[in-house]
């Protein structure tokens, strides 16, 4: 495996889709019910360092990228990824100028983020403020139209998982997140409008609200009653209208905490609204 990683860039085309199909079918390779690749692999992780680095070649990034996704399968190999300085690289990959490469990277950051629960939970917990600053300053704010809607779309997947609720509550228990969230209902696209609010809704729910969430959200009271009295979906759906309708009555029923610091509630006037 080592060679066909490290010879790659000799190969021609053709070759080097063989070489990504071999590494691929390497993974899943059994020698008495036992993966014989992750133990390789576990020995070998310096590797990982070559595939993730090589979405910064766009000649061999797809094939670079179809090879780490298959092997970070094996936990082992996925811990070491979320554990590599390289991680905070794939923000910038999924922002790359090429289309191809771009989703390529965001495929992968996908599988990274969703297939071993538990190691993204710890990954998430050891690194929360971080990742999502750069989540939310890189992808929910970019100017590509997939970037926002795949990124937005992934993080209620990550939100939603019961393995990070802990990470969840952390997540919306922040202002910035919040307020992030609030520009993104304001989106020409309805779909993207409606994996927003999937995500909005948890701020709301929250029941041990802080003080400052709950000054923006009366702040913008009348607005946010507004737009989503305006919200609905093309297809009729109960489960969706049973959100909204116990989102309208919990922004309805909210009381303005006490300002911090002694402020007014004039402080939040310059909020993001919809």
């Amino acid at each position: 495996m080592r060679l066909l990683i490290l010879c790659l860039p000799k190969l021609n085309f053709e070759a080097r889709k063989d070489a990504t199909k071999v590494v691929a079918n390497l993974q899943r390779r059994q020698v008495q019910s036992r993966l014989i690749a992750s133990i390789y692999l576990e020995e070998n992780l310096d590797l990982m360092d070559i595939l993730l680095t090589g979405y910064e070649d766009p000649v061999l990034a797809l094939h670079y990228g179809g090879m780490l996704r298959e092997c970070i399968r094996h936990q082992v190999v996925a811990r070491y990824v979320l554990q590599s300085p390289h991680m905070r690289k794939f923000f910038d990959y999924i922002q790359l100028p090429n289309y191809d490469v771009a989703s390529d990277a965001a495929n992968t950051f996908k599988e990274l983020m969703t297939r071993h629960k538990s190691t993204v939970a710890e990954f998430l917990t050891e690194n929360c403020t971080w990742f999502f600053a750069e989540f939310n300053s890189k992808l929910l704010i970019s100017t590509n139209y997939i970037t926002r809607r795949t990124a937005v779309k992934l993080l209620g997947d990550i939100l939603l998982d019961r393995s990070n609720s802990g990470v969840m509550i952390r997540y919306v228990s922040s202002k910035d997140n919040m307020r992030v969230l609030m520009t993104r209902l304001r989106e020409d696209s309805k779909c993207i409008q409606v994996d927003v609010f999937h995500v909005f809704k948890l701020f709301v729910a929250n029941q041990n609200k802080p003080a400052d969430i709950v000054n923006i959200l009366c702040a913008n009271r009348e607005k946010l009653l507004r737009f989503l009295d305006d919200f609905n979906l093309e297809k009729e759906d109960a489960t969706f209208e049973a959100d909204k309708a116990q989102l309208i009555k919990e922004i309805s029923e909210l009381v303005p905490a006490t300002p911090l610091n002694g402020g007014s509630g004039e402080l939040f006037k310059s909020s993001i609204v919809v």
